[in-house]
């Protein structure tokens, strides 16, 4: 991380943070194509710096120079919310703090969460631990979403954390061979055990002959989550909260696809298409 050599403009920042989205092929895109444009440029600054701390956390270098960049964006977080940004993500989070009131202490907690995969390669964590990570880099993600789409009623922070458990965990099951080829792997503990799966690594784990009995579960957990969202999203601004119900509605495609491609053929790719894309965003993004 190293500190602007040269005040940036503004323009200049959000140049960076469209790069930074274009070049992710995220489909967070089509989720925020539907914003207007001052919350759709906050948005993409938040993603922005989503990307980079993760990028952190995900790259091969030493657990101790991880944890040290990730030390010095909490020191910059610190800058930014005192008006002496050194970043140029950070320049482009400055407009929207001030228009949106995003809070500092979810940006704290998405540090706080890349830490926990920065530290150790996760295996198995318990269920606290799980809850708790979940919390950090999808539920702060969230948090910080709501803020710049408009509505922070009750039901809207509550949303937030609820669908972003449900996102969470569908990435998850989505990406465990990815996840396991890294050392990763975030079954949580008492789901593995209920299936009487004692081993902890992510290699024997998904060996294990009980392994889609685990994932079932985990599937249906995401499926309690993502109808609690609903039940919450019918309570928020409805025309506010269209990114919500369209990120909601397209995870919860993918996770049915899991689902029926079931979990004995993990390296096989689940995706929406384009096609399938478009009509989530006509369907939710258009009502």
């Amino acid at each position: 991380m190293a500190s602007d050599a040269r005040p940036v403009s503004n323009a200049e920042a959000l140049d960076h943070v469209h790069a930074i989205v274009a070049r992710s092929g995220t489909s967070f895109l089509w989720g925020m194509r539907i914003l207007p444009a001052p919350r759709r440029e906050a948005m993409y600054a938040i993603y922005a710096f989503c990307r980079v701390v993760d990028d952190i956390a995900d790259e091969p270098d030493r657990t101790e120079n991880k944890l040290a960049r990730l030390d010095q964006w909490r020191a910059e977080i610190d800058r930014l919310y005192d008006g002496h940004p050194t970043e140029i993500i950070s320049r482009a989070l400055q407009g929207p703090i001030s228009d949106y009131a995003l809070p500092r202490e979810e940006f704290l907690a998405i540090i706080d969460g890349m830490e926990m995969d920065a530290r150790d390669a996760i295996e198995a964590p318990g269920p606290d631990d799980y809850t708790l990570y979940c919390r950090r880099v999808a539920g702060a993600v969230g948090r910080l979403s709501i803020h710049a789409f408009g509505d922070t009623s009750p039901a809207a922070e509550e949303l937030a954390v609820v669908l972003g458990e449900a996102l969470q965990t569908t990435n998850i099951l989505r990406d465990l061979a990815e996840d396991a080829a890294r050392g990763r792997l975030y079954l949580p503990s008492d789901v593995l055990d209920a299936h009487g799966i004692d081993a902890r690594t992510a290699e024997a784990v998904l060996a294990h002959p009980a392994l889609p009995g685990a994932c079932a579960d985990m599937a249906a957990r995401a499926q309690d989550r993502f109808h609690r969202a609903r039940t919450l999203l019918a309570r928020c601004n409805r025309r506010r909260m269209r990114p919500a119900a369209l990120m909601l509605a397209a995870y919860a495609r993918v996770l049915a696809r899991l689902e029926a491609r079931g979990w004995t053929r993990l390296n096989e790719p689940v995706r929406l298409s384009r096609v399938e894309k478009l009509w989530v965003v006509l369907r939710h993004g258009l009502l």
